[in-house]
């Protein structure tokens, strides 16, 4: 497995057959400088954790040249089809999304999930962490945007995941303290890897707090600069 680094909380997942790019935010993303084609490049599968733009992001323009396949809940997945993507594969809370390769767990999140439409919200369902199942391969944990909660017990207790995506920004998520908490009280990862900072002045620009916190912790922490791949 592959994962890759796209900026905020885009990611690309590598597996032997299927490639995946998690909460697409490219374009727009000040801090991403690479190339939105070479990004999507053989992409299977676009995987949504809630309906904000920064992490809807390219996606349904991405899955209309490609013929990837959406894998999100089902508000998000109307909505992208309604922005011409055709391809869609809609879950909900508490449900596992068959995809060949891997299948898709969503998990709950203590956010919110709208879009703008006409200058006023519009719900796009409740948001979401995901969690990649591979056939083979570690289990992936993508929080999504989220608060701490006990409930996250829950999910390493019914999904086992190894390799955990964090968001520390705070603000909007978590911020590093918290994020640190989280890992080190309800996750047992092998690896983890940061996100959801540095994208825009108003949240954190750096991962120190949560380096600082996870001093000590069993996990491996990862900072890889934007459009860096770690191989696990």
């Amino acid at each position: 497995m592959r994962i890759t680094w796209l900026g905020h909380s885009a990611f690309r997942v590598d597996l032997r057959d299927s490639h995946i790019l998690i909460d697409p935010f490219l374009t727009g993303n000040p801090k991403f400088t690479g190339s939105l084609d070479e990004v999507s490049a053989g992409v299977t599968h676009i995987v949504l954790t809630h309906g904000h733009d920064d992490h809807v992001g390219d996606a349904p323009e991405i899955a209309k040249r490609t013929g990837a396949q959406i894998v999100a809940n089902f508000e998000v997945c109307m909505y992208v089809h309604g922005q011409g993507a055709q391809n869609v594969n809609p879950g909900n809370t508490g449900g596992v999304i068959p995809c060949g390769e891997f299948s898709v767990a969503l998990t709950p999140a203590v956010h919110s999930a709208s879009t703008i439409i006409d200058g006023k919200p519009v719900y796009l369902g409740n948001p979401n962490g995901v969690v990649l199942l591979p056939a083979q391969g570690p289990r992936v944990y993508h929080c999504g945007d989220t608060a701490i909660f006990g409930d996250m017990a829950l999910i390493r207790e019914m999904y086992q995941p190894e390799i955990g995506l964090v968001p520390v920004g705070d603000r909007f998520t978590m911020d590093g303290a918290t994020a640190a908490l989280a890992v080190k009280r309800y996750f047992d990862f092998r690896d983890v890897i940061p996100m959801h900072y540095g994208t825009f002045p108003i949240i954190d620009s750096t991962p120190e707090a949560f380096l600082a916190a996870m001093q000590g912790a069993s996990a491996r922490v990862h900072v890889p600069q934007i459009g860096e791949a770690i191989e696990f």
